[in-house]
């Protein structure tokens, strides 16, 4: 679970960053789950977007992914949502604000 202050620090990082996945017409799916894994192990956060004809909400979308693979959601805003997911052998970013 991501403190206030961790949630503001990935938030910063990811402003700048583009999405690297969308939720279609097929929805969440197991396969794209996996590959959402694969990325979230060598990126730690990444930014998806939820198309129109979805029929999924982003924050739905968000909470399925994290949930299938165990990140945590860093925001959710219109249709786009970010994802973390830390990396314990090789950590990819640095200088995140401690938990209490």
């Amino acid at each position: 679970m991501l403190t206030s202050k961790q949630r503001a620090y990935l938030r910063g990082i990811a402003s700048e960053y583009d999405t690297i996945f969308q939720v279609g017409k097929g929805g969440v799916t197991e396969q794209m789950c996996r590959e959402v894994a694969e990325a979230l192990r060598k990126r730690e956060l990444i930014k998806l977007r939820v198309l129109e004809n979805s029929g999924w909400t982003a924050r739905e979308a968000a909470d399925a992914i994290a949930g299938q693979t165990g990140a945590d959601v860093v925001q959710v805003i219109g249709n786009k949502f970010v994802l973390f997911k830390r990396n314990p052998k090789e950590p990819v970013i640095e200088n995140i604000p401690k938990s209490k």
